[in-house]
């Protein structure tokens, strides 16, 4: 498991109810921005055209039947770490603001912290948000790692949406020493391309034993980009996903038990 605190801690108690033994090493956590000063901004931005659609389709709502109403603004999150980071620098979701979220992962943190959440992509990745979001949509704001790929903030663009692309928090490593696990793990889980270059750097040679599984095939990509193999990659974009598909490929098939 390559993250501890709250993630680790429930991720760890999902394998232990799929007959997993999970061991928490974590290889990777977040920092805050060096400024906050720019996330700051975004979400006062975000509350102000919130303020203002709100405004508008009232004075839209007394004018004339079949008035057209201004496009409600957008937050858009990737990751449960997002939620959490605007969690902690927000009073709430202005009100009127819609919700996107790439992942039932990140969609169950949004609904966690009574957030509404408007669309969740059935491609829960970036390029299948870009997808999914209508053409009415007024101003989206993305706060995001800073590891995280431009594919999300070029698509709107392209479609010509506004955005505010904007870091959230940072994605470091842990420490720099070189990792021994002992026993040798069975299964190592990759959550994301930076946890695989911290599996790269610091817990290799990895056992012959040891199988690497990947929570989607962006991860996947990165991960063999790293120098890892791939054992493993889950249906889907979510930690429940990646424990069953880690359970599936370490049930013995019937030709092992000697059936025929």
């Amino acid at each position: 498991m390559p993250r501890g605190g709250a993630w680790g801690d429930r991720v760890a108690e999902s394998a232990r109810a799929r007959g997993l033994d999970p061991v928490v090493v974590p290889l990777i956590t977040d920092e805050p921005p060096a400024d906050t000063g720019a996330l700051d901004a975004a979400i006062a931005e975000l509350a102000a055209a919130a303020a203002a659609a709100s405004a508008a389709a009232a004075v839209a709502g007394a004018g004339a039947p079949g008035a057209a109403r201004p496009a409600a603004p957008w937050l858009v999150v990737t990751s449960a770490t997002t939620v959490r980071v605007l969690v902690g620098r927000m009073a709430g979701l202005p009100s009127g603001v819609r919700v996107a979220a790439v992942g039932t992962a990140t969609a169950r943190a949004a609904r966690a912290a009574g957030w509404p959440v408007d669309l969740v992509p059935d491609d829960a990745s970036a390029a299948g948000l870009v997808a999914a979001l209508p053409d009415t949509v007024g101003l989206v704001v993305h706060p995001r790692s800073d590891l995280a790929a431009p594919t999300l903030a070029d698509g709107l663009r392209e479609r010509d949406i506004p955005v505010v692309d904007v870091v959230a928090y940072r994605t470091v490593g842990t420490g720099d020493e070189p990792l021994t696990l002992d026993p040798a793990p069975d299964v190592v889980l990759v959550t994301s391309g930076s946890v695989a270059r911290e599996v790269a750097r610091r817990l290799t040679p990895l056992a012959p034993r040891t199988r690497i599984a990947c929570i989607g095939p962006g991860t996947a990509t990165e991960t063999r980009a790293a120098g890892l193999p791939v054992h493993v990659v889950a249906a889907e974009r979510s930690a429940e996903a990646l424990l069953d598909a880690v359970v599936e490929s370490l049930a013995p098939h019937p030709e092992q038990e000697g059936h025929s």
